[in-house]
Order: structure tokens, then C-alpha cells, then sequence
């Protein structure tokens, strides 16, 4: 029989490795979600992170009936894949900070059935885009219509006790953690938080490793992407490589990480573009497994 103090150490061991998760679209469209979720599972993954963008089909699945909600949900518990978090990018096209009522209007519609939607598959996170607005001109009002958007969705995310984190983005206007921290001081609630993409921040040449540590208690889950910065001649480039391709330095990014004892989600995201879908995902976790290991942050591990 153990002893009290043995058993207290097997009860309370800490598990101090980050769950990883793939991003829904680095898996081919085509898949079916019992395939996709099979494959995440074979390929050593701890979740799936889906998306809802802002094409017609993707957003559809905010209308599922709660028959397709449930099936799914089953679905995830049969195979032991859970969906962890939602990248709801939708609001490219239908922002909170846009000069039309009727876009906004929508902007709400779509964030009101996302945290549903997320309630009834027990989705933890829904990523947010960084985006006053996209297909407009940004000024002053555009930036004070999303804070009030923010300060409203953020009250909806709270009743369903689904955390809303917002994504560092492509753009210049959140484009660093630093950033950030000045919006968080407008929507003050546990329940509006910081989704740093490091691909984004160290695309935008700001130093990965500072804002990280900026926001240390803000985080609630990492994207992994890899980029290359932007230069006076060049945009950079902010998708569509194969992580180890391009110039984030994850050894100094996961040292970090070690060092804020961080052991929230991380989610490696990466696009399928042609049928070397599968081994650019095994390059990039290799590519991850390996830098764990030199800076002593292991990932892929067995829970």
C-alpha cells in the first residue's frame, strides 16, 4: 500500500510538456472529418484546430444542425481527437470595425453562433483575427468600432465560458504582442487574451522572444508557422512554408517558452497545397522534435 506522501507525488505529478495540435488546413479539403481526425491521431497529434473562414463553406458550419454538432462530437471522442480550438477568421470579410452597419451587424451574427457553436463542441479557444478592418481604409473610428466590438463579443464568450484570444496577425495593425497589451487595457476580461502567431511576429522583425515574455500572462495558446521578414524591398512571405524553411528562430522561441514555464496549447499551422501534404507535416514536426530536444522543451510527448 502506498504511503500517504507517495501517493500524494502520483496523484499531483505535473505534466510539464505542451499538448500539440495541427491546424485543420494543413489536411487536405477532401478529407472527410473521420479521416482527419485519424490521421491527426496516427500522425502523434493532440487536437485539431478547425477553421472558420470566410468562404461560404466554412462559414455553413456555423448553421450545423445539432444532429451534424453531436455526430461530430462523437466522432472526436470515438477516435480521442478532441477539436480543441476554432480559428474563426471569418470576420475578415465581415469585421467589427467596418464603417457599414450591415457588415457589423453581421461581424455579431457570426461571433454569437461561433461561441455557440464552440460551446456544443467543447471548444476551449476560438482564435480571433486581428483585424480593425480588411478590404478597407483603417483610421481612427475603424479601431474604436472593433474595441466596442471586442467589448461586446467578449461579455457572449463569457456566459459560455469560451475564451476568445486574438491572433497576432499579417498586418501591421496587431502585429506584435506590444501591440496587444495597449488593446487589452480596453477589454478588460479573462476572457479576451493573446494568441501569438511567432511566424507573424518575427515576420514583422520585431525581437519574438521579448514579446513573448511582454505577455507571458496574457498567452493562452501559440500558433508554430514559419516565415520570412519583411525587408525594405521585400513584403516577406507569411504562409505557405514548411516549417524550417523560413527565418523563426524556434530555438531561441522554445528556450523562451522553457523559461516562462509555458505549457499551454501550441498548434503548428501549415497550409496543404499538393499531395506532399503529409510528409511536410513530419518534416516540420521533425524539424520542432529536434529543437525541443537541444533546448531542453520536449514536444510530441505521450499523455
Amino acid at each position: 500500500m502506498l504511503q500517504s506522501k507517495d501517493r500524494s507525488k502520483t496523484l499531483y505529478q505535473i505534466k510539464n510538456t505542451p499538448r500539440i495540435g495541427i491546424y485543420e488546413k494543413a489536411l487536405p479539403n477532401e478529407l472527410s472529418w473521420q479521416d482527419k481526425l485519424q490521421v491527426t491521431k496516427d500522425l502523434g497529434f493532440d487536437f485539431i484546430e478547425i477553421s472558420i473562414d470566410e468562404s461560404d463553406e466554412r462559414r455553413a458550419r456555423l448553421d450545423w444542425s445539432d444532429d451534424e454538432i453531436y455526430s461530430l462530437r462523437h466522432q472526436c471522442e470515438k477516435i480521442g481527437i478532441p477539436l480543441h480550438s476554432m480559428c474563426l477568421s471569418a470576420h475578415r470579410k465581415y469585421p467589427f470595425g467596418s464603417a457599414n452597419n450591415d457588415i457589423r451587424s453581421e461581424a455579431q451574427i457570426i461571433m454569437d453562433k461561433a461561441i455557440t457553436l464552440a460551446y456544443k463542441l467543447g471548444i476551449r479557444v476560438i482564435q480571433l483575427a486581428g483585424y480593425d478592418v480588411y478590404y478597407e481604409p483603417a483610421d481612427l473610428q475603424t479601431h474604436q468600432r472593433f474595441i466596442q466590438g471586442m467589448q461586446w463579443a467578449v461579455k457572449q464568450a463569457e456566459r459560455a465560458g469560451v475564451m476568445l484570444a486574438v491572433e497576432i496577425m499579417d498586418t501591421p495593425y496587431l502585429n506584435s504582442l506590444s501591440k496587444f497589451e495597449i488593446l487589452k487595457k480596453n477589454i478588460d476580461s479573462p476572457y479576451f487574451m493573446a494568441y501569438p502567431d511567432v511566424g507573424n511576429i518575427t515576420g514583422w522583425n520585431y525581437d519574438t522572444c521579448t514579446e513573448l515574455m511582454l505577455s507571458r500572462d496574457h498567452i493562452v495558446q501559440i500558433h508554430l508557422k514559419d516565415t520570412c521578414k519583411v525587408k525594405a524591398d521585400y513584403s516577406g512571405q507569411f504562409r505557405d512554408l514548411v516549417i524550417g524553411e523560413g527565418e523563426v528562430d524556434f530555438a531561441a522561441i522554445f528556450a523562451t517558452l522553457r523559461t516562462m514555464n509555458y505549457v499551454a496549447p501550441l498548434v503548428i499551422e501549415m497550409w496543404a497545397k499538393d499531395e506532399k501534404w503529409q510528409d511536410n507535416i513530419i518534416t516540420a514536426q521533425n524539424h520542432l522534435k529536434k529543437i525541443g530536444e537541444k533546448t531542453n522543451y520536449p514536444l510530441f510527448t505521450t499523455y
